[in-house]
């Protein structure tokens, strides 16, 4: 794995001078982990995919591991962005955390509140046809996945793509 204390470092060294963007992984399993990860990478985005009970043998109770998710925005670059998983029982904690680090907050999910939701998920041969809004924009297209973690995961991806202002088509 290279979402780790050893694996990120190897993969910003092996990134190319001339590169244009970087996609990293950087996982955790104790508190304090994320924290010195992010420093090294200075997201312009850092996206949260879920807080769940995993890695409990090392945390009081989950919310401690949002707490511990949370450290990812301590590293953002001025102006950065923080994507959060609206539908979360964690948001509000990892909203607040995040208000210090980052100049825009968006959150992905079902919920009518999110900056970027589901309007309709429909399993199809191969994957999964989605119905996303973001703002006033309706996105369809196929996911080449089934599952909801796999819709979730691509409704992350939609808002941080939007928040570097890439080209969702």
């Amino acid at each position: 794995s290279y979402n780790n204390h050893t694996g990120v470092p190897l993969s910003l060294a092996r990134m190319p001078a001339d590169a244009a963007f970087g996609v990293f992984e950087m996982g955790m399993n104790h508190a304090g982990e994320l924290s010195a990860l992010t420093r090294l990478v200075r997201p312009h985005v850092a996206l949260i995919t879920s807080v769940a009970a995993v890695h409990l043998e090392f945390f009081a109770n989950v919310e401690a591991i949002a707490d511990a998710k949370a450290e990812i925005f301590e590293g953002l670059e001025n102006g950065g962005t923080a994507v959060i998983p609206f539908d979360n029982p964690h948001r509000d904690l990892l909203i607040g955390r995040a208000r210090p680090h980052a100049e825009t907050i968006l959150t992905f999910g079902r919920g009518a509140g999110a900056d970027v939701r589901l309007i309709d998920a429909v399993p199809v041969a191969g994957g999964t046809m989605m119905v996303v809004a973001l703002g006033d924009v309706e996105l369809s297209f196929t996911l080449g996945q089934r599952g909801d973690h796999w819709v979730s995961n691509a409704l992350g991806i939609i808002a941080g793509v939007s928040a570097l202002g890439g080209d969702l088509a």
